[in-house]
């Protein structure tokens, strides 16, 4: 199975949801950021281009608190915020990424493995640098405005994450 397609059968381990409007995907980045395993999860966000990740991110940083301008990361590759009470989030964008050695020379180990949450973009563009991403988030644009969103925990931590929004 290639690594950016996620299983069509839900498991323990996954979960798929379907957003009919960006508001769904407001009220989840809601429900997301009141996870406390979030504060120091590293997030993957997966779909084609226009398919949501960046909006999504978007509703998340203001649900986290974050006020102020949030920008894409496509040109800078990573965008760094701080929430509130003091949370470090760093939004990346690997999409312009062609060489994977682009993960080392920009220092990007550093970060992942320091504090704080970390969203990443187009993941497969830093293959084998980055660490195993505690939870996957693909999204599929069905519509112009319905998404069909898969949630995949690949660790213990991504699993708690996904029971405690699915109670």
């Amino acid at each position: 199975m290639a690594a950016d397609h996620l299983p069509i059968v839900e498991t323990q381990d996954d979960a798929t949801r379907l957003w009919r409007s960006e508001d769904d995907t407001a009220a989840f980045a809601q429900a997301l950021a009141r996870l406390p395993g979030l504060r120091d999860a590293f997030v993957e966000l997966r779909g084609d281009l226009g398919a949501g990740k960046t909006t999504l991110v978007r509703h998340l940083l203001r649900a986290l608190g974050v006020t102020g301008r949030i920008k894409s990361p496509t040109y800078a590759v990573v965008e760094p915020h701080e929430t509130p009470d003091g949370l470090a989030v760093f939004h990346f964008d690997f999409y312009r990424f062609s060489d994977p050695d682009e993960w080392e020379d920009a220092g990007f180990r550093d970060i992942f493995a320091g504090p704080g949450l970390k969203l990443a973009e187009w993941p497969d563009n830093a293959a084998g640098r980055t660490p195993l991403a505690d939870l996957a988030i693909k999204i599929e644009a069905m519509t112009d405005q319905t998404r069909t969103v898969t949630l995949r925990a690949r660790t213990p931590r991504g699993r708690t994450m996904l029971a405690e929004l699915d109670a």
